[in-house]
């Protein structure tokens, strides 16, 4: 009897191991692309694509939901515990406004389908500096969005301004005296806005003087002589990251790559107040050292206690998560980021779900 329940045990150990681990992952199934310029052409984007199976996987179709976006894709049979991609190239050209495009991605593993999904904001010279196009208000000056999205921002290469524009509608000249905010945060001001007028600001954001990886939100303060609000407040985002140049074959071949046990992870249903743990084993299937550089949690729910910094080829460690569902009810999507030196890929995700009840 003792043997008969041994091997149950083991059997469901080993099948509720098994579900964690999806075949297929990819490093993310949304990109978005911001402000598109029409008259820059193209954009193309790669979602690198994961065999975690034990067997080979092949992609066998692409297909986009818009004669717009071209796709592209590994054709040769991805090994496991291999890399591919998916491509996804976007034509802007007489396209402008909102756009949100999807590729369903079929693989031979079995018949359930992915899809990616690229979205952004086609922007030409005329539709830019439209003012029907700055919507929010602050003070006398309108803005096209409360808060500066940056996207992705690099640790170890020079920040780059990002442009973003104001314009106002009023009869006032409307003169810019200065910023507040963190010292890794720079704006280069005009002097001022004519009336009627758009005006280019730019934010600069120092990745190396925040020496911080991960998403960032920051509040900053831009001060006017605008008699209705003399200072404006505005959000500041960010992911940082580390800028990896593109490699050969051989060197991709001996460098690090980190593998997880899991990408996701599925609770079930719960009573609210439990507080639910799991274990994840991060290892280096590479040639050479690889580097945690950080584990960010999206929610104060998920508690992350991070194992070994370094890994040498062939090392393991683990991270220890707490999930914790008090103060919480109905589903929960929840989700830790690890940023490490793999060039292939150098941001992983696991995802956490369970139904609080």
């Amino acid at each position: 009897m003792k043997k008969i329940f041994f091997a149950l045990f083991v059997f469901i150990h080993i099948n509720g191991q098994a579900q964690l681990v999806d075949p297929i992952t990819f490093s993310e199934k949304t990109h978005d692309f911001g402000i598109v310029k029409e008259a820059n052409g193209s954009v193309a984007f790669d979602f690198t694509v994961t065999n975690k199976s034990t067997r080979a996987i092949k992609i066998l179709k692409v297909q986009p939901s818009c004669g717009c976006t071209t796709p592209d894709w590994t054709k040769e049979a991805i090994a496991a515990g291999g890399t591919g991609f998916v491509r996804a190239s976007f034509d802007p050209k007489g396209r402008p406004g909102y756009f949100n495009k999807s590729l369903t991605v079929t693989t031979d593993w079995d018949g359930n389908p992915v899809v990616l999904q690229i979205k952004g904001n086609v922007v030409n010279e005329v539709s830019e500096k439209d003012p029907s196009t700055f919507t929010v208000e602050r003070g006398s000056l309108k803005f096209k969005s409360n808060s500066f999205n940056l996207e992705k921002v690099f640790i170890n290469r020079e920040p780059e301004p990002i442009s973003v524009m104001c314009y106002n509608p009023t009869q006032d000249t409307i003169h810019f005296q200065g910023f507040v905010g963190p010292r890794y945060i720079r704006m280069m001001l005009p002097k001022f806005v004519a009336p009627h007028s758009v005006a280019t600001l730019k934010i600069l954001f120092d990745a190396q003087a925040k020496g911080q990886y991960g998403f960032v939100i920051e509040s900053i303060d831009i001060n006017t002589d605008d008699r209705h609000m003399l200072q404006k407040t505005f959000s500041v985002y960010a992911t940082v990251e580390e800028y990896f140049p593109k490699l050969s074959n051989e060197e991709l071949a001996n460098a690090p790559a980190l593998s997880l046990s899991a990408n996701m992870v599925r609770f079930g249903n719960v009573k609210a107040g439990v507080i639910l743990e799991r274990e994840v084993k991060l290892i280096n299937t590479g040639k050479k050292e690889l580097i945690i550089r950080h584990a960010q949690s999206n929610c104060s729910c998920l508690e992350v206690t991070p194992g070994l910094r370094v890994l040498k080829p062939g090392q393991e460690t683990s991270i220890k998560i707490k999930l914790k569902t008090e103060g919480r009810v109905g589903p929960q999507n929840k989700s830790v980021t690890i940023y490490s030196t793999d060039p292939k890929n150098p941001v992983q995700r696991i995802t956490f779900s369970a139904g609080v009840i």
